[in-house]
């Protein structure tokens, strides 16, 4: 198994993609949540923006129900990010294709229930959302959050145009 490692100073990634494998344990969704924030930073949106707090709260939720709801032994959950202009994408995808978040979010969760409130946060938070199975073995559950003045350019990484990727050059 290969690790990889982040030194203090050196940037996180330079593409407008983060993707990463996590543990689908409680840790392995904290971890998810602790990451993306930390590279939204490498991607010059601040930690204490509406948008990074914005994004922390959706990984977060996405990530505690796939660990809760799409987990088998064994087997990962990813986490992806795409930068976009003025927004980015979140991606989590779990290894239960079979278990669907509901089409349409409560609009009150049981008071006296332990669960029910993550999509409501997601739905608050996200521009948009939605769920698709890419292939038989996998579901991904996404969100757009919007990221006012986010360019879809990365420092000393590529331009996205319309849905491409380009090299930046200086």
């Amino acid at each position: 198994m290969r690790s990889h490692s982040v030194t203090a100073g050196q940037p996180f990634i330079r593409s407008p993609r983060f993707t990463l494998r996590l543990s689908a344990t409680r840790r392995g969704a904290r971890v998810a949540r602790h990451l993306a924030v930390h590279q939204l930073a490498e991607w010059r949106i601040p930690y204490d923006s509406d948008a990074s707090r914005a994004v922390a709260a959706v990984v977060g939720e996405l990530a505690a129900n796939a660990v809760t709801h799409g987990r088998l032994p064994g087997r990962d959950f990813r986490l992806t990010l795409l930068l976009r202009p003025g927004a980015v994408r979140v991606e989590v995808t779990d290894a239960r294709p079979e278990r669907v978040p509901p089409a349409a979010v409560p609009d009150a969760p049981d008071p006296e229930g332990d669960s029910g409130r993550g999509l409501l946060l997601v739905a608050a938070h996200a521009e948009r959302w939605g769920c698709e199975a890419r292939d038989p073995y996998t579901k991904t559950v996404w969100a757009e959050v919007a990221a006012p003045g986010a360019s879809g350019r990365v420092p000393g990484g590529p331009v996205i145009e319309g849905g491409g990727v380009r090299p930046v050059v200086t």
